[in-house]
């Protein structure tokens, strides 16, 4: 049902009052509409109408009927003037307000009610009955706007029209202005308007026929009179459409759907408003939708029934927003749609025919489904970055010979290895038997152009093709110029390739290994044995790389893996034959201790089995087995063999591993007794002897504040390491000179006593050793 409210200025109305008020409605208002039509209730002469109108001027001024959402219902309001009220004064109105549930409104559009029965000409009193029926008028049907337009030749206005009224809606403010001195225009347009737009919008389309504040008015179409819109603020876009001012005006442009709607009027097609309708609706009435833009829907709703009928000029842009459309709303999609699409299938885009294939599959349509499935596969052949979209559906047989020459010609054309990859995924996907021989060729031609990613390609082609696709990347780099293969070969397809056989692709080999070795330390080792077992580069080009894997020295470990592996190889490469040496210096420089790590003697013995000798990794590698012999040695005369061998190696073996060696025996030699000490400088060689002492001497040297820089004890035992030598016939004039200055105090010498007090042979030698000093000292 419909309530109904009267409202004018009266002497007394229902309250008892004078002026303007509600002087009549119907009983049972829903709480709060009153309050909610009250702001409705206004009307202004235009400022060019009389002051004080006769009855036939009175016929002449505009009626003004509204149309608003509120409150979740209907409000429509006629409003005429009246001219004076009860005490005689100009300015009195009446406005006859319904309202409606919105139900009361389905399948009618508001503009229908103008000149319909249920509006009253004059305010009545007391109680209004309610409306069970909201009976349209007459002069706004279809059939007869279609006319007036034909014979106005205004379609390329209502494209502007329609156009503007779809961007005041999406707005949400603003609004579109009408002008017209007659009020008969502006219902006209208001009518064609609201039959362009789909029903699922109209309550979005509020509107009045007549306004004398064009700018304040809350309505999205507004209909005024020239003098007043000649007195506005011109915010909002204005149309003058009583006397065809703007009936010629504008181009062919605007929307997809103002072209289509103008379109449909032009030949009478109220068919197509309706299906323009249907399918927006099918959008507009969507979860979730209630805030969609109305611009993107209607355009891709007239996308939609253009392809439905099979006309051209459809941009791609626009098939989108249609299959777009049949994508999200396929459901709710009027069933007359798919039919229809079918014939457009051969010049379809793939989402759309992707969808067509959704609704084929739905209503068991098996031979369209395939033809979508094929159609699909043309053009994911034509981009292979669709491959991964493709339905999964087996085709026939048929159609699977038809598509196969596709294919084989998109490999040929194929531009890049990525492109390469997809092709395969994409046959794989739709069942559609591959020659090998096409996709090596493929993958040949574009890497030898450096065109492509191959972790890409890798990446988007079956497992199944992976090696075919790999094979044919690598020939083609064999033949590429330098510069795109290495442009191809970045560091990441480098790490997929190293493990290959390189045999027959050296020359993509070489880089290939490079790059690996240089950054993965873990895989020196085995890309080493790659590059060694390469038959075709030069031996110079070979080491050139290998000098790049090994510019960081290797670990004992690796070293030893290498002459495990490559025993032979390795004294024969340059590059190869330095690593033993440079493991052996790094372990010199982290201290003598790290010498006798044990996979470091076993490399040193690797070396020394396959070495020649007199290379300098042979003579380093006996200067580190000598070291350990002299610190592990048992007997002196072992230990003093490992001294002379160390000191045999110097000229030809690494410095810093020699003195690391030499002083890291002689310290470790320091902590033995006097005797193994004495017995040791007695059996090496005078060179060596003078070269320990002077290291033990040193280390004798005077601490702080002039006080000896050692214990007494330690001094007390290299004077019996002097004394010993002394007895054994052996003189080092050095270690003697050292021993009568140590001796020669007062305190040292009473110490010297006291330590040797058990021992009459030394302490007589010491005391020959002292007189000898001052023999000399005498003479």
């Amino acid at each position: 049902m419909a309530w109904q409210l009267h409202y004018t200025s009266a002497r007394s109305g229902p309250t008892g009052r004078s002026g303007f008020q509600f002087v009549a409605e119907t009983p049972g208002l829903p709480p709060g509409v009153r309050a909610a039509v009250t702001p409705f209730m206004a009307y202004r002469p235009p400022p060019d109408a009389p002051l004080s109108p006769r009855p036939e001027e009175l016929e002449r001024f505009p009626v003004a009927l509204a149309y608003e959402p509120v409150g979740g219902r209907a409000l429509l309001v006629r409003s005429r003037y009246l001219g004076q009220d009860y005490s005689g004064r100009y300015g009195n109105f009446f406005a006859h307000a319904v309202v409606a549930e919105r139900e009361e409104l389905e399948g009618l559009r508001p503009i229908e009610l103008w000149q319909a029965e249920i509006w009253e000409e004059r305010p009545g009193g007391g109680d209004l009955p309610p409306l069970d029926d909201l009976p349209p008028g007459t002069g706004v049907s279809p059939e007869a706007l279609a006319d007036r337009l034909a014979g106005d030749d205004a379609y390329r206005l209502l494209v502007r029209l329609v156009d503007a009224a779809v961007a005041a809606l999406d707005r949400g403010h603003g609004r579109l202005v009408l002008v017209s001195e007659d009020a008969e225009p502006i219902v006209r347009w208001i009518a064609v308007l609201s039959y362009s737009l789909p029903v699922a919008a109209m309550p979005r389309l509020s509107f009045t026929t007549y306004s004398a504040d064009p700018a304040g008015a809350p309505h999205r179409v507004v209909g005024t009179t020239p003098s007043v819109w000649s007195a506005a603020h011109h915010d909002d876009p204005a149309f003058f459409v009583g006397g065809g001012d703007d009936a010629g005006d504008g181009d062919d442009g605007g929307s997809r759907f103002a072209r289509t709607v103008a379109g449909c009027w032009r030949e009478s097609d109220f068919a197509g408003l309706d299906a323009l309708g249907d399918l927006a609706v099918a959008q507009l009435d969507g979860d979730g939708d209630g805030d969609a833009l109305l611009a993107p829907v209607l355009d891709g709703a007239a996308a939609l029934l253009a392809l439905c009928r099979g006309e051209t000029g459809v941009s791609p842009e626009e098939e989108a927003a249609a299959a777009g459309l049949l994508t999200r709303h396929g459901a709710r999609v009027p069933e007359w749609v798919w039919p229809e699409l079918v014939p457009a299938l051969p010049g379809v885009g793939f989402d759309l025919a992707l969808a067509m294939h959704t609704w084929a599959l739905r209503v068991d349509a098996a031979e369209v489904a395939d033809r979508c499935a094929a159609r699909c596969v043309i053009l994911a052949l034509e981009d292979p970055a669709l491959g991964s979209r493709l339905p999964a559906r087996l085709l026939p047989a048929k159609a699977l010979d038809r598509l196969a020459p596709l294919v084989a010609a998109a490999f040929r054309r194929a531009a890049s290895l990525t492109e390469v990859g997809r092709l395969t995924a994409l046959a794989s996907r739709a069942g559609i038997a591959l020659p090998a021989g096409d996709v090596r060729a493929a993958a040949a031609r574009c890497a030898r152009r450096g065109a492509g990613d191959l972790r890409a390609a890798l990446a988007a082609a079956p497992a199944a093709w992976r090696e075919r696709l790999v094979e044919g990347a690598v020939a083609g780099l064999a033949g590429a110029d330098p510069r795109e293969r290495a442009g191809l070969l970045t560091d990441e397809t480098c790490d997929l390739l190293h493990s290959r056989d390189w045999s027959a692709a050296p020359g993509v080999g070489l880089p290939v290994l490079a790059s690996v070795g240089r950054r993965h330390r873990d895989r020196r080792v085995d890309v080493t044995g790659a590059l060694l077992r390469l038959d075709g580069p030069a031996p110079d080009e070979v080491d050139d790389v290998l000098r790049e894997v090994w510019a960081v020295p290797a670990s004992a470990e690796e070293c030893g893996a290498l002459l495990d592996a490559f025993a032979e190889e390795v004294p024969r490469r340059p590059a190869l034959a330095r690593l033993p040496s440079r493991t052996f210096r790094q372990a010199a420089l982290d201290g003598d201790e790290a010498l006798e790590d044990a996979v470091l003697l076993r490399v040193a013995g690797r070396v020394l089995a396959h070495f020649a000798e007199g290379a300098r990794a042979e003579r380093d590698a006996s200067v580190l087995v000598a070291h350990a012999k002299v610190v592990g040695a048992l007997r002196p005369e072992e230990a003093a063999a490992g001294l002379d061998t160390i000191q045999g190696a110097a000229d030809g073996a690494t410095e810093e591993l020699f003195e690391t060696a030499f002083g890291g025996a002689a310290r470790r030699l320091a902590r033995r007794d006097p005797g193994f000490r004495a017995a040791v400088l007695a059996a090496v060689s005078p060179p060596v002897r003078a070269r320990l002492v002077e290291r033990w001497t040193a280390s004798q040297g005077r601490g702080p504040w002039g006080r000896p820089g050692s214990g007494a004890g330690r001094r007390n035992e290299l004077v019996e390491v002097a004394l010993r030598l002394r007895l054994e016939g052996v003189r080092e004039p050095r270690l003697e000179a050292w021993a009568r200055a140590t001796a020669g105090g007062w305190m040292a010498s009473r110490r010297l006593d006291a330590y040797l007090r058990d021992e009459p042979r030394l302490r007589a030698a010491l005391r020959d050793l002292v007189g000898d000093g001052d023999g000399s000292r005498e003479g």
